[in-house]
């Protein structure tokens, strides 16, 4: 996970869908029909949500088979919305349903592990973005 992508992003025709290519892959994001899309694709915010849900739950697969602990699966269910009353900006909710016979310490663990995973630590840290136009 610690190697560096470069994601293409490309749209074309039909309106708001994106063509999405990291060289090996390609995948579309789209909007809702309700907004003018084909809904063909997740939205940007569920593409940004998926990566953090499948961070996490490689994140805790290979740390449990790491410790040769008795993981059986991993579900991660994640929303974003507002925080409390008085609070600033975004708050993504992550729910993780552990699966397999562990006990509480490899279960509060893993807990501790998942805000491990590189794509939370990108999203709990001040991120930069540069843009550039290329004529």
């Amino acid at each position: 996970m610690s190697e560096a992508k470069i994601i293409s992003a490309t749209s074309g025709n039909t309106p708001y869908q994106v063509l999405l290519n990291d060289g090996l892959h390609q995948w579309l994001a789209d909007e809702p029909a309700s907004l003018g899309g084909g809904d063909n694709g997740p939205n940007p915010i569920a593409l940004v949500l998926s990566g953090l849900g499948a961070c996490t739950a490689i994140t805790l697969c290979m740390y449990a088979k790491r410790k040769v602990w008795p993981l059986e699966g991993v579900y991660v269910e994640l929303s974003l919305g507002s925080p409390g009353t008085g609070e600033t900006g975004n708050l993504i909710t992550r729910q993780i349903t552990l699966k397999g016979p562990l006990d509480d310490d490899m279960r509060s663990r893993l807990l501790q592990i998942a805000n491990a995973c590189p794509v939370h630590k990108l999203l709990t840290q001040p991120i930069q973005v540069h843009t550039n136009a290329i004529q």
